[in-house]
Parts: C-alpha cells; structure tokens; sequence
C-alpha cells in the first residue's frame, strides 16, 4: 500500500515534465473485470488523506479524489448509515483506492465523537459496507484559573491567559448567564475558576467536555457565584449554586453573549442620538459587532417579526407571567423566527445589525411586564432564584459539592502562588 497527500499544483506540474515516479505507477497484472466487479482491484492502492472543502458534496469529494463511476455505490452504502447532506467542510477524512479507481476503504470524521467507514465487505469483493464508530476519547479532568487584568480585560482574554480557549468561555458564561452578565458587569480584579473534562484524541487536538463546577469572584461588589454540576435521580442534569438551588433562572441577564457593552440604560428622560429629542429609552442598548448572534433570554413564542423604518428589524417574544421582550435593530431574523413559532431559552433569533433609526450596530432589548415597561436589568434582580434540588438529594449533592469546591480552590492558589513573587 501506498500512502501519499493531497499534492500541491506545482508539483503535479513537476510530475508531468518528469514524469511519474517508478514508486506511483502499479506493476500489478492487469486483470479482466466483468461489469459487476468494479469496485475492488489487485496490485498496489494509494491513501489520500485531506479536509473537506468549503461547498462540496460526497459526490463531489469522492470524484475529485479519482473513483469516477465507483461513487455511486460508495454513496449508497454510506447513505444507509449516514447523511451524505451532512457532510461538513474543514472536517478531515482519508480515502483508500487502487491507482485505477478501485475503492477499498473511506473514512469520514463526522464530529469529535464518532466517525463514518465505508469498505469492502470481507470475502465479498463486490459488496460495501458502511457503519459510524464511535471516535475514542480519553476524558482527564483538569482545572484553571485567572485575574481579570488590564492585559486581559475580559472573560475571553483572561481565559485565553489561562491557556484555555474561547469554548471553555463561552461554556462558563452560559452556565452563569442567570447570575451575570458577562457583556457589562466584568471589571478589573474579578477572579474566575473553573474546573472540566478535558477530551483528548490520539493525533487530533483537545477538545472540552462538561464543566462540573465553575466560580467568579466580582470584586467591585464582593461577591462570588459558583456553579456545581449535580445529576438528579431523576437523570437530569443541571448547575446548582451551594446552597442547592438552580442557576437557571427564567431569564438570562443578558441577551448577548460576545463581550459587548451597555451603551444606553433605561431612562424615561434620554436625548435621542438622530431625532435629537428628549424622549423615553424604554430599554437597554448593547453595543456589538454587526452579526453577533442575539438570542432568547427565556422560552416564549414569537409574537412578530417585522421591520419598520424606526425600529429596524425586531422581534418580539411572548413569555410567561405577563413578560413580553423586545430586539430591534436586527441586521437579520434567524432562520425558522417567525409568527407564532416556539423558542427555548438561549435560542439564536437573529443577529445584530443598525436597521432603522440607529447610528451603529447594536441592540436594543426592551421588556414589558403585564404591558408596562420595564428596567431589564433591575427587574432581572428582583427574580427569585431556581428551583432547589430535592431534599432527599441533599446529602448526594453536599459531596459533590464540597469536592467541586476544594477543586476550584486548588486551582485559584495555583493562580496566587504563580502571581507571587520568589
């Protein structure tokens, strides 16, 4: 067997000049091939092992790799355990076929967990198998910490100084999403600490698995939130704070999650930076990046989507207890956001924009309750807190706690001893 890469242009360039090299060209015996066995061949194979380009199909792939008429059957066996449609770019894969178009073996990452192989059944040249095995991953727990610095002056940077990347960030910042609003409320000297799974993958990159327990110290208000990850008897699972009451509140702080910034508060008094009037800014503008995602700050059905010349692109969500919350300025509507449509919490509704009566891309977020606007921010404060876990699961849930705490602690002394001076 022969094992090559893809091959820059200027060197197939090269090779047509030259020549192929002795060591590509098959010495097998060419042997008659009736119309149904032309799927397998004697004598030397190649494997090629790439990346999915952007915009291509199986199809596509497999041609381009030089199976010509043996596509066909390779898809149809692959399609009996996997959705050629699914087929993502950038995602590696290896191909292995005779120098003639024979197929022998196909392998495709689907994702981090699990794989799909197509081959040639054993003992049956003329027949294709294809199964999706599962990738093995080696779990390790590991756990980091870092300062909130005029370096890294955000969750994404500190993280990134910790030598973690921005999934991990994200991660923690939805789980404390009820409790803080990471797009404002981050200042200089607040801690964070968290401790995970880390998914770790012969040859490939690491990748993040569950966080089981995460805190971060504001130290402009003194105050900590931590988050532990507890498994009910009843199979689900969710973030707790110490006391055993859920961090998963109706609403969400904030409706952002990439690190802008509160541009505008709620005032019944504010001069109107186009009209140039005084009138009443009955929401919160959050200055972002044209494009963030903008999602749902509690599960609601979508009562409209529309566009005006004031308001831009808004959409507006019914939720319960009377509370009904309002995005404007939207650049577009997430797919499937239309009237009458149901959205969980978290979900993506659209993406920020400067549509209608704005002077940049940000969004405004408005909330009502029983009809009457609200402070977003105040009335997020007067929320009570989740559900608490059930008294009988108490004593299981103090254990995991108090060894997520003694993590977290170890891993924030790691941060002080290396900040000391020797």
């Amino acid at each position: 067997m022969r094992r090559i890469y893809l091959i820059p242009g200027a060197i197939i360039a090269l090779m047509v000049l030259t020549g192929v090299p002795a060591w590509m060209r098959s010495e097998a015996p060419q042997t008659p091939r009736s119309a149904n066995a032309d799927v397998v061949l004697p004598g030397e194979s190649v494997v090629v092992q790439g990346v999915v380009p952007p915009s291509t199909t199986l199809d596509a792939l497999l041609r381009n790799q030089g199976l010509g008429d043996n596509v066909a059957p390779v898809i149809e066996a692959a399609s009996k355990v996997f959705d050629p449609r699914r087929l993502r770019s950038r995602q590696p894969f290896e191909l292995e076929r005779s120098f003639d178009g024979g197929f022998r073996r196909f392998e495709y990452e689907i994702d981090s967990e699990a794989s799909l192989r197509v081959r040639v059944a054993a003992g049956s040249p003329g027949m294709l198998t294809a199964e999706v095995l599962p990738i093995p991953v080696t779990l390790r727990h590991a756990s980091a910490a870092a300062e909130v610095t005029r370096e890294a002056s955000s969750l994404f940077a500190a993280m990134k100084a910790a030598g973690e990347g921005d999934e991990l960030a994200i991660a923690m910042a939805t789980i404390l999403s009820g409790e803080i609003d990471f797009n404002s409320e981050v200042q200089l000297g607040d801690r964070l600490a968290v401790a995970f799974e880390r998914r770790q993958r012969e040859g490939r990159p690491s990748t993040y698995g569950e966080i089981s327990a995460a805190e971060f110290s504001m130290s402009e208000e003194g105050r900590t939130v931590r988050a532990i990850r507890f498994t009910t008897p009843d199979g689900r699972a969710g973030y707790y704070d110490e006391q055993g009451r859920s961090l998963k509140r109706i609403f969400l702080k904030s409706p952002l999650k990439f690190e802008p910034r509160v541009t505008s508060g709620f005032s019944m008094r504010r001069m109107h930076p186009v009209l140039h009037t005084s009138r009443a800014h009955r929401g919160v503008d959050y200055g972002a990046p044209t494009g963030a995602p903008v999602v749902a700050v509690a599960s609601g059905t979508v009562m409209s989507a529309t566009y005006d010349g004031s308001n831009g692109r808004m959409v507006r969500l019914r939720h319960g207890s009377g509370y009904q919350t309002y995005y404007l300025h939207l650049s577009r509507f997430a797919p499937g956001i239309r009237a009458g449509g149901r959205v969980d919490q978290g979900d993506v509704i659209g993406y920020v924009g400067s549509s209608g009566l704005s002077t940049g891309p940000h969004l405004h977020f408005g909330l009502t309750k029983n009809g009457a606007f609200v402070n977003p921010i105040a009335e997020h404060r007067n929320m009570p807190p989740g559900e608490p876990i059930p008294e009988l699961s108490m004593t299981a849930f103090r254990a995991v706690r108090d060894q997520a705490l003694a993590e977290l602690a170890a891993a924030a002394r790691g941060v002080s001893r290396a900040k000391t001076p020797s």
